[in-house]
């Protein structure tokens, strides 16, 4: 059993017997435990803090949010497995990796699904977006909210202007076949690694890049590595926050409707520090010597359009694709 193994096995059997806490007998504090991947100083973190404080003020205190960031308690997919068992009650994954288990999400990888970002909100406030966050619940997972997470561009140690420029590069991956199949469209060498492995990785020359959004390539400092960010906006991969199904089923009524407000609102406060995050990390990248290339969409949106072909073969995501592009 490897050192990483152990330690995985001994957060599942500590989590299976505290996912909940009780303290005292006269009044019990329901506590549940969030696991994600994210450094403490991303505003999707301050969001869900805001989440956690704003149910401590509904329910008086009788429930907490107690969150565990940068992997302490596993990757996103150890998490959502996790979730599923009931040993973890909630988490936030990029939909990139959620696609694993709800096949359904991989719509959001096809490049430039949505025109621009009010679209993408428009469609994740409606209809379309709340039966995506229900999709999860056949495998033990409730969606309860959609965060913005930007858009994703890639960046690299060489500058890219066109897609010929990324021809045999190893750029990294989420555990995504959809972003694999965009790499491998474009021409890149599409390489899985996991988030907290990737700085090692592009230092060390296992990779020649990777693509996400402009806050996460700062607060990363992958900057230090690659200089050259590519303002492609290809995919507009939401995150997503999620709810084990045995940890819901556990909650009254009042509880839920306490946590269900917690986190929208945790949504509205999350948009806004988001915009104040990108601003913020475009400028610093530039400051660090980082040189921001605007290069012609058309041309990758080009040598992608087959992807939409092939998801097309879907019956029902196809309209699903359909649509969104009508909203």
């Amino acid at each position: 059993m490897t050192q990483k193994t152990k330690f995985f096995t001994y957060t599942v059997l500590l989590l299976v017997f505290t996912v909940f806490v009780s303290c005292g007998e006269a009044s019990k504090v329901k506590v549940i435990k969030l696991g994600h991947g994210l450094d403490a100083s991303h505003p999707v973190h301050e969001a869900m803090t805001f989440m956690a404080e704003r149910l401590a003020e509904k329910s008086g205190g009788s429930m907490q949010i107690k969150i565990y960031p940068s992997q302490q308690l596993g990757t996103e997919r150890e998490c959502l497995e996790l979730l599923q068992i009931g040993s973890l009650g909630m988490t936030k994954v990029s939909v990139g990796v959620l696609e694993n288990f709800v096949p359904d999400l991989r719509l959001f990888g096809l490049p430039f699904l949505f025109r621009d970002k009010a679209h993408a909100n428009k469609v994740l406030d409606g209809e379309i977006g709340q039966e995506l966050l229900d999709a999860s619940l056949g495998v033990r997972l409730k969606g309860m909210a959609f965060y913005d997470a930007g858009s994703r561009s890639f960046y690299t140690k060489k500058p890219v202007h066109k897609p010929e420029d990324l021809a045999g590069q190893k750029l990294r991956v989420m555990e995504s076949q959809t972003a694999i199949d965009m790499v491998r469209e474009l021409g890149g060498s599409p390489t899985p690694i996991s988030w907290g492995e990737l700085y090692t990785a592009l230092q060390q020359g296992i990779v020649d890049g990777a693509e996400n959004n402009l806050p996460s390539f700062y607060l990363s400092h992958h900057y230090e590595v690659c200089k050259f960010y590519i303002v492609d906006e290809h995919t507009n991969l939401p995150d997503m926050l999620l709810i084990s199904t045995t940890i819901w089923d556990g909650l009254n009524d009042q509880e839920k409707t306490w946590l269900e407000e917690a986190a929208r609102e945790s949504v509205v406060y999350e948009r806004k520090i988001w915009e104040e995050a990108e601003n913020h990390a475009l400028e610093e990248i530039k400051k660090a010597g980082v040189e921001v290339i605007y290069p012609d969409k058309e041309p990758f949106r080009e040598k992608v359009s087959g992807m939409y072909e092939d998801f097309k073969k879907d019956k029902h995501l196809k309209e699903l694709i359909e649509a969104i592009q009508a909203e």
